[in-house]
């Protein structure tokens, strides 16, 4: 199993209405310091309507710049019709849906 396909696991395990931070991704996937790496895998998702790469944003609860199926307002778009909830500063309420990478 590649480092990319180790993502992609865990990322399809992010459920809907719920996201995970980069770093988060990472560290389940086995390295704690691969989290640029998931940004790279997500950025050349094979299969984006089977691996939710949307459900990823920053430790800051931001979402990406270079969202690569639609841009940073399809992201925010995608979230939100899942009931992700978002601050007025535009940043994902990570206290509230943050998830817990259990299920």
């Amino acid at each position: 199993m590649t480092v990319f396909d180790k993502i992609y696991a865990v990322v399809r395990r992010i459920p809907r209405g719920k996201v995970a931070t980069y770093g988060q991704v990472a560290l389940l996937a086995g390295n704690p310091r691969w989290a640029r790496v998931v940004g790279y895998a997500l950025h050349v998702n094979p299969a984006p309507g089977e691996i939710p790469c949307h459900r990823v944003v920053n430790r800051d609860g931001r979402t990406a710049k270079a969202f690569a199926f639609g841009g940073e307002d399809m992201q925010r778009l995608l979230l939100t019709q899942e009931g992700v909830v978002f601050r007025a500063d535009g940043t994902v309420d990570l206290a509230a849906c943050l998830w817990d990478g259990a299920s």
